[in-house]
């Protein structure tokens, strides 16, 4: 049995790590990046604890085992975590619906993934409503980026509500979008 539940303790941000690890982009073959999508960043479980003391993240759970999550990131964690520092100073310069990103209140999505054997179930749809249900209260909107290439993540992210606000290309060539799933009419 699946239960989608927020993350609560260190055996829960291990088993985030673990399935991490399985779908890291640089342990990927091209196929598998192109049918199955990937992750870019790899967290320590110092990173996701820090960023745990701010905010839990969604799990999905088939009995103890972690198979899917959405990470959940706030701006606190900006300075607890140095490679975020480029990515929330990026929102002074990203317009949406014509204010500046940082001139909201906002929650970002650290990173998604379901587990190979998990996918195509439903999880990611079900996950991110969980997450939506969870924080739309308290955030205008969550916010991501996606490698423009990482197609199945680019395509289910739409499907549950996100659009792309920007793209641009970083220093080693690789084209992102900036994608946020706007909250305010839930709230």
């Amino acid at each position: 049995m699946i239960t989608i539940t927020n993350s609560s303790n260190t055996e829960e941000l291990e088993g985030i790590l673990e399935l991490q690890k399985q779908n890291l982009k640089k342990d990927l073959t091209p196929e598998q990046i192109k049918e199955q999508g990937f992750v870019t960043v790899s967290h320590s479980l110092e990173d996701l604890e820090k960023m745990h003391q701010y905010v839990s993240n969604i799990i999905a759970k088939d009995g103890e085992r972690v198979v899917a999550y959405v990470l959940a990131m706030t701006e606190q964690s900006k300075n607890d975590i140095p490679r975020l520092v480029e990515m929330y100073e990026s929102f002074d310069h990203i317009m949406y619906q014509g204010k500046p990103v940082s001139d909201y209140h906002y929650l970002v999505v650290g990173q998604v993934c379901i587990g190979q054997d998990y996918r195509g179930r439903g999880l990611f749809d079900q996950c991110y409503h969980a997450y939506k249900d969870y924080f739309k209260g308290e955030y205008d909107f969550a916010i991501t980026e996606i490698a423009s290439i990482n197609l199945r993540s680019m395509n289910a992210h739409k499907r549950v509500g996100f659009e792309v606000i920007y793209t641009y290309t970083d220093s080693s060539g690789v084209e992102w979008n900036v994608v946020v799933w706007d909250w305010k009419d839930f709230n």
